[in-house]
């Protein structure tokens, strides 16, 4: 795996692959600056010692500059990937690989752009190590087959450091020894338990493992060595996180396969918890076929596999938090507005009478049918719909892998839109509309460094849309250490 890093060149990258990567450059940026006003954001941020010497951006303080100050608060590589991962992953509004269950971009993106905003490198630069670290850990995912994430373990704090760290290694361009030994010390690093599920410690631990790939890195081109058989030793990955089940196979980088594209990458179209996400399509297909009103629906029944009921483990969500983590929730706020964003993830949204009436009439199981290995593959988070109406009538409908997902991607039009919904009411619209030029134009000789600076430029708009994420548990994080200057 190290010397296909090493190896790896942009003429080895089928134009699909770099269009994928870009694809999800530009989404996790976007999820990123929406997430970059939330409470765990800032208390990332919190941690971040301000440095003059230092030359990597984090995104949450441009929010509390003035505007038109042109500056930001800088960290280091590692310190800036931890606040802009915590950011990308604080809404759960960033995309999923069914390689190993695992949020990828979100944990690989900042890690990547950090280091390479510090190098000065360029755009096409960036999009090939955003492949190369997305190989390797989808890669490594796929190894587990899937055990990990059945077991507990939260495959992104466990996965996401090598991820990160062989992207860093390839925008780096250490030699092959150096990425074998940055490869093991970010499996020595990996953590991660589901236990995080509703709380910040989901998006800080994001940001832990982005920070932990950087530094295995870095520590890595300064000479530290990882141990000689991460994987296969008794104490290693297999052993200790996966039942000591491992397919080495799934790590031979033969360049006949790319993860990016089989299984590829589902981005998401609302911002929750992907397990929500086929059974609020199915039901959105059954309001537009038969002109549904909240007000026409007594229950709905969303028929589930074991790994959905698991993940969507708040039955009443009392936080935006939990809500994300909720079938009831992303189901009745479907029926009264099916094309919902991150405007409903708010407190006051939450406490709506029609919404919490309407959460009373959601159920959830696992029938029979998930019993079948082959379905549960094919349909890893499907969902089958059964919508009661007052008048009795009973309609069906189901779905096996969310809008969003490689099979049924997001329209170029909606791809914008989300974009825009993440990053207007941030950053403002002329800033929003050019940072989306930039990375549509990214994979060429453009300069991270310039998306950074379109930043920087931002004004700081007036509350909208994302100043309720910011004001959310505003109480609960009133003790945070105050912010770095």
């Amino acid at each position: 795996m190290a010397q296909w890093v090493r190896e790896l060149s942009p003429g080895h990258i089928p134009d699909a692959v770099r269009h994928a990567a870009l694809a999800c450059m530009l989404d996790t940026v976007g999820v990123a600056v929406a997430g970059s006003v939330t409470p765990p954001a800032r208390a990332a941020l919190a941690l971040c010692a301000g440095s003059s010497g230092a030359r990597s951006t984090v995104l949450p303080a441009l929010l509390v500059r003035p505007a038109g100050a042109g500056a930001a608060t800088h960290a280091t590589p590692a310190q800036a990937a931890f606040a802009n991962a915590t950011a990308a992953h604080a809404l759960d509004f960033d995309d999923n690989c069914y390689a190993g269950f695992v949020h990828g971009s979100a944990v690989i993106v900042p890690a990547l752009l950090a280091c390479a905003q510090a190098a000065g490198a360029s755009g096409a630069q960036a999009i090939t190590a955003l492949v190369a670290g997305a190989e390797c850990e989808y890669a490594v995912g796929a190894a587990t087959r899937g055990l990990l994430y059945d077991l507990g373990w939260w495959t992104t704090g466990v996965l996401g450091p090598i991820g990160a760290a062989m992207a860093v290694c390839k925008l780096l361009d250490l030699d092959a020894p150096r990425i074998a030994h940055a490869l093991s010390l970010a499996i020595g690093m990996a953590a991660g338990t589901k236990s995080c599920f509703g709380s910040d410690a989901k998006p800080l631990m994001a940001g832990k493992a982005a920070e932990a790939g950087v530094q295995a890195a870095l520590l890595a081109q300064a000479g530290a060595h990882g141990p000689a058989d991460p994987f296969g030793h008794d104490h290693g990955l297999a052993a200790r996180y996966n039942e000591g089940q491992f397919d080495t196979a799934a790590l031979h980088m033969t360049g006949d396969r790319w993860y990016l594209l089989d299984p590829g990458v589902d981005v998401k179209r609302i911002p929750v918890c992907l397990s929500s996400h086929a059974a609020v399509d199915a039901l959105r297909a059954l309001i537009g076929q038969h002109g549904l009103r909240a007000g026409d629906v007594a229950s709905v029944e969303c028929d589930v596999p074991p790994v959905v009921a698991a993940n969507l483990c708040h039955d009443f969500p009392d936080s935006p938090a939990q809500a994300r983590f909720s079938m009831h929730y992303a189901i009745a706020m479907t029926l009264l507005e099916p094309d919902w964003g991150l405007e409903a993830l708010s407190e006051e949204q939450l406490a709506r009478p029609d919404l919490r009436a309407a959460m009373r009439g959601v159920r959830m199981r696992t029938g029979p049918s998930w019993n079948d290995p082959a379905r549960r593959r094919d349909a890893p988070e499907g969902a089958i719909v059964r919508v009661e109406l007052r008048d009795g009538t009973v309609l069906r409908g189901s779905r096996d892998k969310a809008v969003g997902s490689p099979g049924a991607p997001l329209s170029p039009a909606e791809s914008t839109r989300k974009f825009l919904d993440c990053t207007v009411n941030v950053i403002g619209e002329p800033a929003a509309t050019r940072l989306l030029a930039q990375l549509r134009a990214l994979d060429g000789t453009m300069p991270v460094q310039s998306l950074f600076d379109t930043l920087a430029k931002a004004s700081a708009v007036a509350p909208g849309m994302n100043a309720a994420h910011a004001d959310a548990d505003v109480e609960a994080h009133a003790d945070s250490p105050p912010r770095p200057e």
